[in-house]
């Protein structure tokens, strides 16, 4: 009888512990990429929120490799039970699988949770062109077709397709000139060897207040806390309806529970509203940015669509 009396009590304390409002253990979240970059950082500061708010450990795990497709392969093969999430972003998600095979199809193998942040572009310079506004660089690009050079972290990568999507809603016709990363893309851009490049807020706005670079505008449709006083290109260079922005959020394995989804969408808009966290992002040239699920899987079928228009009017390939 004791026997069966200490096995009915295992039960119920194994179903009381069930039962605990999610989440009741740690919960991991994979991000695709090195310690250190932009998703990853963003990544941390919510987590560091989220632990905060629910009471439990959110800790990340870096899982890096082939353009972040290695740990999104990862978070997508994951139990579907809220103890594994994914630090998403727009090159695995929205940009890879419009341009090469990916071992996961984003809009049916992830479930939504939220956005986190948004990391603007801003169209810069060296300050020895002649122009002191978009409208004039538009002008002298134009006057000039194939004259002109503009640099990217790499074919593919998303300051390339801001880039050819500018050109093209400005009727620009320029050389493009990838690099192997935004650093030595930047490097030669400082040194004259380029024309001009569409690249992060974060990696342009201290050129840019040291006076290396000359800037003329962003790529978001509003202006950004990182750097206030430049504009949005779409009012600046006349170009409406060009509005770029990296993306980041959480998402998790599909076939996670709806209310767990809808529980981490409203701790997430919570903790993006915090004034700290919004001087963060800010400091790391981001913005910052929530949504409910629902909202977040029509803005990645969106984005998807948008990527797959520009890769496919520019003929964009990537070397195999």
């Amino acid at each position: 009888m004791r026997k069966l009396l200490l096995l009915f009590g295992a039960l119920a304390a194994a179903g009381a512990l069930h039962a605990q409002p999610y989440p009741n253990k740690p919960v991991k979240v994979i991000v695709p990429w090195p310690p250190g970059q932009a998703t990853d950082l963003a990544a941390r500061i919510v987590a560091e929120k989220l632990s905060t708010q629910l009471g439990q450990s959110f800790v990340i795990e870096n899982k890096p490799g082939a353009g972040g497709a290695i740990g999104t392969e990862a978070a997508v093969k994951s139990a579907p039970d809220g103890y594994t999430l994914l630090a998403a972003s727009s090159g695995p998600i929205s940009i890879m699988p419009n341009l090469q095979k990916t071992p996961y199809e984003p809009l049916s193998d992830l479930a939504p949770i939220s956005l986190t942040n948004a990391v603007p572009f801003a169209l810069v310079v060296h300050p020895s062109f002649p122009a002191t506004n978009a409208r004039e660089f538009i002008a002298v690009v134009r006057a000039n077709p194939g004259k002109y050079t503009f640099s990217s972290s790499g074919t593919g990568a998303t300051a390339h397709l801001f880039a050819e999507l500018f050109n093209s809603m400005a009727k620009l016709s320029a050389v493009h000139v990838p690099y192997k990363g935004t650093a030595p893309a930047m490097t030669d851009l400082i040194g004259g060897q380029i024309s001009y490049s569409v690249e992060t807020v974060a990696a342009t706005v201290g050129h840019i207040k040291s006076g290396r670079l000359k800037a003329f505008g962003v790529t978001s449709a509003r202006r950004t806390a990182a750097v206030p006083d430049l504009p949005p290109l779409a009012e600046a260079a006349d170009i409406p309806g060009y509005d770029c922005v990296a993306w980041g959020g959480y998402a998790a394995p599909a076939g996670t529970p709806r209310e767990i989804l809808l529980r981490l969408a409203a701790e997430i808009q919570k903790a993006v509203q915090a004034a700290d966290l919004k001087e963060r992002f800010a400091t790391l040239g981001m913005d910052t940015a929530s949504s409910t699920p629902e909202e977040m899987g029509a803005f990645m079928r969106r984005e998807q669509e948008r990527y797959g228009t520009i890769i496919r009017n520019a003929g964009i390939k990537i070397e195999k």
